[in-house]
């Protein structure tokens, strides 16, 4: 199993396509490039942001190959793992290894897991089963309750006895939750980084005691969000807040309700900075109103993203 440092900013991009909802191969590369330049610890693809539910098999495996030549080694690159049974996700891990991901972060296998309570003996067997045969760091994800596990402590106390097992993406979009999630962390035997995954209040997460974020708002503003990591760190919090006052609110708009949206709008952001030449998502996903597009520039211009 490869090393990783699960801290800082992992970034989890949006997947560039053309105005047929074809995946833009070139734009994907050149756009890797700019993710890459602004110094990322990691870039997570094949996630919910980069339209993953949405793609077959040979576009994922095609995107890792592009992916992994434009970072050229600058960072890790992992890639999410959305598997419907337990065998085909460790076949699946096994081929996204092959196609140079190096690590992976497991999204829970739906519909199975979904209902309340979700037996702690299923969740643990599924990521054990993984785990043994895929030989890759891993990442677990704790998404809002009607999406999907949560991690109470004894299940999490027993994944953290998997060693491929490196890191959480907390994304409850909740501030009780994220607290217990560090709170369990930090009583464990080893460390398990916990990065948040709530975009609304990724400063906060960070003061809060989370290593980092796992996060689709490093689709864009990478820079800004490695400098406002690095100044919590120095428990410099001023300097951090003074970077998500101008973030924050495009941020929250971006993730609010219908939160599905959060793809086209950040597409949109992206094309208005001249990173992407089409804001397209692929359908059923439709685009947005030319209201919310005036306010994403304002908000965006206002973030320091574009110029007034």
């Amino acid at each position: 199993m490869g090393n990783l440092t699960v801290r800082g900013i992992f970034a989890a991009p949006v997947l560039p396509m053309t105005a047929d909802f074809m995946v833009d191969w070139e734009t994907l590369g050149t756009y890797m490039d700019w993710v890459a330049a602004q110094g990322p610890a990691a870039i997570a693809m094949n996630m919910d942001a980069s339209e993953s539910p949405s793609l077959d098999r040979e576009e994922q495996r095609r995107i890792i190959e592009v992916c992994r030549e434009a970072i050229g080694g600058r960072c890790p690159l992992l890639s999410g793992l959305i598997a419907t049974s337990t065998a085909d996700a460790v076949k699946w891990g096994l081929e996204l290894k092959s196609a140079g991901a190096e690590g992976l972060a497991i999204f829970p296998p739906m519909p199975t897991f979904l209902g309340k309570p979700v037996p702690g003996e299923m969740i643990y067997q599924y990521h054990a089963a993984i785990a043994e045969g895929v030989d890759l760091p891993m990442m677990v994800f704790q998404f809002p309750v009607a999406w999907g596990p949560d991690f109470p402590p004894d299940v999490f106390q027993r994944l953290a006895l998997l060693p491929q097992i490196v890191g959480m993406k907390e994304a409850s979009f909740d501030v009780a939750r994220t607290t217990e999630t560090i709170a369990t962390a930090a009583a464990l035997p080893r460390k398990i980084s916990i990065m948040t995954g709530s975009d609304t209040f990724i400063f906060e997460a960070f003061v809060m005691g989370c290593d980092g974020a796992l996060i689709g708002f490093a689709s864009t503003a990478i820079s800004e969000l490695v400098e406002m990591h690095a100044a919590v760190e120095r428990t410099d919090y001023a300097a951090g807040k003074r970077i998500w006052d101008r973030l924050g609110p495009l941020a929250r708009y971006c993730w609010r309700d219908p939160l599905r949206d959060y793809r086209p709008r950040m597409k949109e952001v992206l094309a208005m900075q001249g990173v992407l030449p089409c804001a397209a998502s692929r359908p059923p996903q439709l685009g947005i109103s030319e209201d919310e597009r005036a306010e994403l520039r304002r908000l965006a211009i206002q973030a320091g993203l574009l110029g007034g």
